[in-house]
């Protein structure tokens, strides 16, 4: 179809990625924290708390402290911020051609009906944009990590870790280097992921989020000449931890994002190894350990009807993904700025929250996805019974300690063990045949004969009680 003949898709009502669209009911608990319309109020927040903050501590001279009914009026212009109040704040920077200053002007504005107007010239006050923005932001990926992402987070750790403990004894043949290997128990390797995302989990719960409000090069040059007799830095640091952030005393014009770079490490990590338990998953499935009990109505192939597709966690996988592409390159963008500013963070910055949604949205399928697995004991009994060969470490290491012991003919036990089993299949009959045959003693060789693949799982059941 020629491009003139196309019938035009632009709409508000039509997304341009899948974030906000397809994938929208997922991730929309983000939207209040980290879009475009969050930015904005949360910089009317922090410039109106400014005002407020300089107004209680009488920093300026003649300065008056606000009425209790004055300082509501202003929070309320943060709580009362809405779609008018954006389209509002779109026609004031379309004029100013400066979203910051757009801000400002939209508080001005709504002054008067305060009794404020002759107190216009203290909203931002002695404030460089990346004042307001860095505090904005900050608060902003706060919010989303602590009201959102980590609440949602937890919750599939915790889901993970009741799946190990419903199967902390189900035993299972490993696999290491896909060959079949020492069994352990289903529950102990999906406990392995609950305790490595746990402890990402951990670090991120300690992360600071750091601010600044200290001018145009991070030296109060304008406060002090303004004001010289006030303790700008005991201001800046009274209002940065006023807010819930921790200050950072020692800038250039912006925060460094340092803090930013150390909490996109820390979820990426989080996702690489969530995509690790995808792929494990996906290839448990494919193996049959697990069946994906069918959803009612839901097509699994859209032509196999036999088929139902692991598509939760491939989806979780491509999502995990995007998600470190995107907080990847603003971890390593972010930490550098060219002498005292340069805007290469202004357009980093507003993708934040496209790297927690597709994070968000791969949670949210994991969970689904685990949701839909039986586990096929069946099957895992059936591998382990098909490879008794895996009791040859078991045998040589028994071997070993009786010939520490003083037991004679207890030579080359690799070896021997090796022989017996390396290019073979060994059934139960011929293991026990073999060790009745070492001339061990009692006590060794009835812990060997009562031995089979499902009971040779050492202590992993237990280590699932460490979750």
């Amino acid at each position: 179809m020629s491009s003139s003949a196309r019938v035009s898709l632009s709409s508000e009502a039509l997304a341009l990625g899948p974030l906000d669209g397809r994938y929208r009911p997922a991730v929309a608990p983000l939207i209040d924290h980290l879009s475009e319309a969050a930015l904005n109020r949360n910089r009317v927040h922090v410039e109106v708390e400014w005002f407020i903050h300089l107004a209680q501590h009488q920093v300026l001279p003649g300065l008056e402290k606000l009425t209790a009914e004055q300082e509501a009026g202003l929070r309320a212009i943060v709580t009362d911020f809405n779609t008018d109040s954006v389209a509002e704040l779109a026609e004031i920077e379309a004029v100013t051609v400066h979203d910051v200053k757009a801000v400002e002007y939209y508080i001005g504005r709504r002054l008067e009906a305060l009794g404020l107007a002759q107190l216009t010239p203290l909203v931002h006050f002695a404030c460089t944009s990346e004042d307001i923005n860095n505090l904005s932001y900050a608060v902003g990926v706060r919010d989303a990590v602590v009201d959102v992402w980590l609440p949602a987070a937890r919750a599939l750790v915790a889901q993970i870790a009741d799946m190990a403990r419903a199967d902390r004894a189900t035993p299972m043949l490993s696999h290491t280097h896909g060959q079949p290997a020492t069994p352990t128990t289903l529950g102990k390797e999906i406990a392995v992921f609950a305790h490595r995302l746990g402890r990402q989990l951990d670090r991120i719960e300690k992360t600071e989020f750091l601010g600044k409000i200290n001018g145009a090069t991070g030296t109060y040059a304008a406060h002090v000449a303004a004001v010289p007799s006030a303790d700008w830095q005991q201001v800046s640091e009274s209002f940065v931890t006023g807010l819930g952030l921790t200050w950072n005393p020692l800038t250039t014009q912006i925060e460094s994002h340092d803090w930013q770079a150390e909490l996109y490490a820390d979820v990426a990590r989080f996702n690489r190894i969530l995509h690790n338990l995808c792929t494990d998953m996906w290839s448990y499935i494919s193996i049959g350990y697990f069946q994906q009990i069918p959803v009612p109505g839901a097509t699994g192939s859209s032509t196999m009807p036999h088929k139902v597709n692991p598509i939760r966690f491939e989806n979780a996988e491509a999502n995990l993904e995007l998600s470190n592409g995107i907080l990847d390159t603003l971890g390593a963008t972010l930490v550098t700025s060219r002498w005292q500013r340069d805007l290469t963070d202004s357009s980093g910055q507003r993708n934040i929250g496209v790297g927690f949604g597709h994070s968000l949205l791969a949670i949210s399928n994991v969970a689904k996805g685990l949701e839909r697995l039986d586990t096929a004991a069946d099957v895992l009994a059936n591998d382990l019974d098909h490879n008794w060969e895996v009791l040859g470490e078991a045998v040589q290491t028994v071997m070993r300690a009786e010939a520490i012991a003083g037991v004679p003919g207890m030579e080359n036990p690799y070896e021997r063990l090796k022989d017996l089993t390396r290019g073979h299949r060994v059934d139960g009959a011929r293991m026990q045949e073999f060790v009745k045959g070492l001339d061990l003693s009692a006590d060794a060789e009835a812990r060997l004969i009562a031995l089979t693949p499902g009971t040779y799982t050492g202590v992993a059941d237990a280590l699932v009680d460490r979750v």
